[in-house]
């Protein structure tokens, strides 16, 4: 039997909380992005991840990116104050996501540079889009392990394989996919055959031991379609270079 509290709590307590709790900034380099506590999957932590990652691998400034499941845009902006991108795409299904990344838009001044979709996975996303390099901080768990923390659940990995399906419409052909993902919830062989499927192919593993690992180890998924050529950095994360 369900118990009454934990229902009224998850029905209407949190959901109240959450629409008055306070808006926050954080800072990355010359941008300040908007954001309220619970809408923080990470981003601002072990998403920052990226950076040093990119750096360390020579990666060049890319024309256009875009973040997938991008809750505030913390990733996005933060690579975008880096030098990492010139222009950035962002998408998430919470509308308060989309409303804080809407707020960092207009305080920063950059609605020539950054657009914004709020968008079930890629279904809104406008056909013109095309991106030189795609980031998320994914859901990391299929199986409800994190199932009290809906940022971290993606049951049977429905949304890992109908973003795999439907991205390559939206990549460049020399585009590439970094995903950031859990060891403790999968490994790269969880999504070779999602990715074989939608006509991609995985360049690079990157720090991923191949069990999974109670300790949380981030690894990274490198992507491009099928038969495309890895650039010299995307070599590099792959350790061939």
């Amino acid at each position: 039997m369900a118990n009454p509290w934990k229902t009224f709590k998850r029905q209407y307590y949190k959901p109240l909380k959450r629409r008055f709790a306070p808006w926050r900034t954080v800072r990355y380099g010359d941008i300040a992005v908007h954001y309220k506590k619970h809408l923080d999957g990470g981003g601002t932590y072990f998403g920052q991840d990226f950076i040093p990652l990119f750096k360390s691998w020579g990666m060049p400034k890319q024309q256009r990116a875009f973040e997938w499941c991008a809750g505030p845009g913390f990733i996005g902006l933060s690579m975008m104050a880096n030098g990492v991108c010139e222009t950035l795409c962002l998408a998430d299904i919470n509308p308060e996501a989309i409303e804080a990344c809407h707020r960092t838009v207009a305080d920063n001044g950059l609605q020539s540079r950054v657009s914004v979709y709020e968008s079930d996975n890629l279904k809104d996303i406008p056909a013109d889009e095309q991106w030189d390099l795609v980031v998320s901080n994914p859901p990391h768990f299929d199986d409800g392990y994190y199932e009290a923390e809906l940022r971290a659940h993606d049951p049977g990995w429905k949304l890992h394989r109908e973003f795999l399906s439907t991205v390559g419409k939206f990549l460049k052909s020399d585009g590439v996919i970094i995903l950031q993902e859990n060891n403790n919830g999968s490994t790269a062989a969880t999504f070779a055959k999602m990715i074989e499927e939608s006509g991609l192919q995985t360049v690079f593993v990157n720090n991923e031991i191949p069990q999974l690992t109670p300790d949380h180890r981030f690894f990274y998924l490198g992507i491009m379609h099928k038969g495309a050529t890895p650039p010299a950095w995307a070599k590099k994360a792959a350790g061939e270079a």
